[in-house]
């Protein structure tokens, strides 16, 4: 792929613009080749003060701009994303080791859906209402932090600066520094659409450095911020001080339980899919199979068959449906809590520590499920990230809730089985997002988290929603 000449700089205020002194450099390594791809500009607080400043300067203007307006140009921003679709997807391919078709059709995909969705939302969205003689007014909170993760760049990205932009908010983004190919592209998209000067900003760097002052300026009025829990909590403190609003998205250990009375078969095998999609690396994949004991030992012989179809291997060859983990940290993360499943006793039942056969370099890992886990164990409790599958036995549905309920992650839960039954299982379970069957993509549900999941929700108008302030203009009809 042909990398963007921009890397070494930050958009701001309309325009590329070198780092200021003190901004470092660091390698983008292709992590299933284990190859330095390009260098990206890590720039420092100072760097994003400037950038802060240039959306502080441009707030006024954008934010009574008519919705209409702000609508059109997201639009555009919409048919420059789709001119540059397939180099979305070779970035993303490149900057995480997403496999092509998995790139293409899921990665890049994202970021045009919920562009779309978005757009959908807010022409549907009821902006303004008399409630007696009173006026609700929605409009832009202010200045936005933007804060995205490395596993799903581009869903991030849209699902942030879509709604920002419509709900009348100027914006500062961080990608993360790991993955930052996609959202440089990004950036150019936003120029080429004729975002104003100062709407739009980019500054890359590292979370303690530029996402520490990103999150504590007093002249940000909002965060918004994706990623691990322990990451969210430090954002967290950090805009307390001022009061600003925060919105996050954070880790999970999502329950899928199978009812008596699914077809096991489909679900198991729906479920292990599921799982390791993005080769595991995905806050909501579901993690923890709840399975009835006395299905439990066919459900790992489905288990085992469904992980052997999976194909590890070069993310440029289309047949390859699992690519690498994003980092060696990943990758030794994930080696260290299969040991533990391990070590602890849980059954093995397929994958386990090391290297697939014949894949010597890149941070490739087995597909790895185990059997005859307790939910007191470090692989059923701790954040994974990576394709590891736990599936524990339970003697009844109010014990497999309860079992679901016993994490302190809320982002999302499943339920394979009969949808009547399905239903009220559902409603007990305390997670932002039940998935019944395993249902196609729903990009105008609201996504968000209970618990240390995070606060907030995005997609489409609950995006839009959620960079907005409410006021009252009392005396409007008298």
């Amino acid at each position: 792929m042909t990398v963007s000449p921009h890397l070494g700089q930050f958009y701001i205020g309309g325009q590329w613009v070198d780092p200021l002194p003190g901004a470092t450099q660091a390698g983008v390594e292709n992590p299933a080749t284990e190859e330095i791809v390009a260098q990206v500009a890590l720039g420092t607080a100072a760097d994003a003060d400037r950038a802060i400043a240039a959306a502080r300067a441009a707030f006024d203007g954008w934010t009574v701009v008519p919705v209409a307006e702000r609508i059109a140009f997201v639009k555009r921003i919409l048919e420059v994303y789709n001119s540059r679709y397939e180099e979305f997807a070779q970035a993303m391919s490149t900057e995480m080791g997403a496999p092509i078709e998995w790139a293409r059709g899921a990665q890049a995909w994202a970021g045009q859906v919920h562009i779309e969705s978005t757009i959908t939302a807010a022409e549907q969205m009821v902006w303004e209402e008399m409630r007696g003689g009173t006026r609700i007014v929605h409009e832009g909170i202010g200045v936005c932090a933007l804060i995205t993760p490395w596993n799903w760049p581009m869903n991030q990205i849209a699902c942030k600066v879509a709604p920002a932009l419509i709900a009348g908010c100027t914006m500062v983004l961080k990608p993360s520094e790991i993955a930052p190919l996609s959202g440089v592209l990004f950036a150019e998209v936003c120029h080429a659409a004729g975002v104003p000067p100062g709407v739009f900003n980019l500054v890359n760097g590292t979370g303690p450095e530029v996402g520490a002052r990103m999150s504590s300026h007093p002249e940000v009025d909002m965060v918004s911020f994706t990623g691990s829990t322990r990451a969210g909590t430090a954002v967290a403190a950090a805009a307390a001080p001022t009061v600003k609003r925060v919105a996050q998205e954070l880790g999970g250990k999502s329950a899928n339980i199978i009812l008596p009375s699914a077809d096991l078969q489909a679900a198991v095998a729906g479920g292990v899919a599921g799982c390791f999609g993005n080769t595991g690396q995905s806050c909501d994949a579901p993690t923890r199979m709840l399975v009835p004991r006395a299905l439990h030992d066919r459900a790992l012989e489905i288990a085992a068959a469904a992980a052997a179809e999976v194909v590890v291997g070069d993310p440029r060859d289309t047949a390859t449906t699992m690519g690498p983990l994003i980092s060696q940290t990943q990758f030794d993360k994930v080696q260290r809590l299969i040991q533990a499943g391990i070590d602890e006793g849980a059954t093995l039942v397929c994958g386990g520590t090391g290297r697939p056969a014949g894949l010597n370099r890149g941070w490739f890992v087995q597909p790895t499920i185990f059997g005859n886990v307790t939910n007191d164990m470090t692989i059923a409790r701790e954040e994974i990230f990576g394709p590891v599958l736990s599936i524990l036995p339970y003697d009844d549905v109010d014990q497999a809730v309860a079992i679901a309920n016993d994490t302190p992650y809320g982002l999302a839960a499943y339920i394979a089985g009969p949808v009547e039954e399905a239903r009220p299982v559902a409603r007990r379970l305390r997670a932002g997002t039940v998935n019944l069957n395993y249902p196609d993509w729903d990009t105008f549900a609201p996504f968000g988290g209970y618990k240390q999941s995070g606060n907030g929700r995005e997609y489409a108008g609950w995006g839009i929603h959620d960079f907005c302030e409410v006021k009252g203009i009392v005396g409007w009809g008298a």
